[in-house]
């Protein structure tokens, strides 16, 4: 098939080896993270932080959350260009579902006559992932996985090579970027930058995707 989306998903992988001399530009850096902005959320929620590493001292306090588990993502942490944690709020609340929707009424986007019934009926459906303590994680996380696999897209568009990571310690996360996160949790992480030239042995391999019939069935 000949389109450019399936020419970046062709193109796209997962990077094992970086080269640290190569840093992704500012410009570029600006289009990824108004990318990730822009990102789609259940109920346009927006129940996430993305914290931007790029200074040394910001690569070597992630590069010490791996003291305990998943070495084998450490060297990503120093050698990457970029590495964006994706965080959620574990107990998204009214209150925050209610600065979405201020900015839908002052951005246009929403009648100031409809305010009420967006968030009183809306949030109903944050209402239902949320528990009796008040956790709805499981909810809030899931969608900062639409925003990763936004991030992916646009770095393929990019020429940008990534690396998603579940391979993190989130405790340790959370300990080393606690004012950064106050409170929100980070499961997930992306390196981002450019592979070292015959060091990476991801490079390069077919892809490895189930048949579309496989996995997709028209009704």
């Amino acid at each position: 098939m000949s389109h450019q989306i399936i020419t970046d998903l062709n193109t796209r992988y997962t990077a094992k080896k970086y080269d640290a001399t190569k840093r992704i530009t500012p410009a570029d850096m600006d289009v990824i993270k108004e990318a990730i902005r822009l990102s789609a959320s259940s109920i346009n929620s927006q129940p996430w932080k993305f914290i931007v590493i790029e200074s040394d001292e910001a690569k070597q306090r992630f590069h010490d959350t791996f003291a305990n588990m998943h070495q084998f993502n450490q060297p990503h942490a120093k050698e990457a260009s970029h590495t964006v944690l994706f965080a959620y709020n574990p107990r998204y609340n009214k209150d925050a579902y209610k600065k979405v929707v201020d900015v839908e009424v002052t951005s246009g986007h929403l009648p100031a006559d409809m305010y009420n019934n967006m968030l009183n009926g809306a949030y109903g459906f944050a209402e239902a992932n949320t528990d009796e303590s008040g956790f709805n994680g499981e909810w809030t996380k899931a969608q900062t996985y639409i925003a990763l696999g936004n991030t992916l897209h646009t770095l393929a568009r990019l020429g940008i090579d990534s690396t998603p990571m579940e391979g993190v310690d989130s405790t340790l996360i959370g300990e080393a970027f606690k004012d950064e996160l106050d409170g929100y949790v980070c499961d997930v992480a992306l390196a981002m930058g450019y592979r070292l030239a015959d060091g990476d042995y991801n490079y390069g391999l077919p892809k490895s995707r189930l048949a579309a019939e496989d996995v997709i069935t028209v009704l």
